[in-house]
């Protein structure tokens, strides 16, 4: 697998140590108007143009990706590692709504 799953102790602890690593919310503008974790970066994976956006993404930085429950953010990894993107990549395995961190 080309990216990591972790839940939300184990993400936000890997996302803390790494003061290099980037957020990454691929959900609608929508549900990121509802709540978000602060700090991240909003690209939706769903918009036809996702990879364009990610293009402008530093591809040797570590990403934190997540969605709702996981599947976007899954989506996202393989299609970040599919552009070439060589750093760490790791999803928030269950999605903001099992993140039991602080939000926005």
């Amino acid at each position: 697998m080309p990216f990591e799953n972790l839940y939300s102790p184990e993400f936000r602890a890997a996302f803390a140590a790494d003061a290099q690593a980037v957020l990454l919310d691929v959900r609608s503008a929508a549900e990121v108007a509802d709540q978000k974790i602060e700090g991240s970066i909003n690209i939706d994976v769903l918009q036809p143009d996702f990879t364009d956006h990610i293009s402008d993404l530093d591809p040797t930085k570590n990403y934190f990706v997540y969605c709702r429950s996981g599947g976007r953010s899954s989506q996202a990894c393989m299609l970040l590692e599919e552009a070439g993107f060589s750093g760490r990549l790791v999803n928030l395995a269950g999605g903001i709504t099992q993140y039991d961190g602080p939000t926005v």
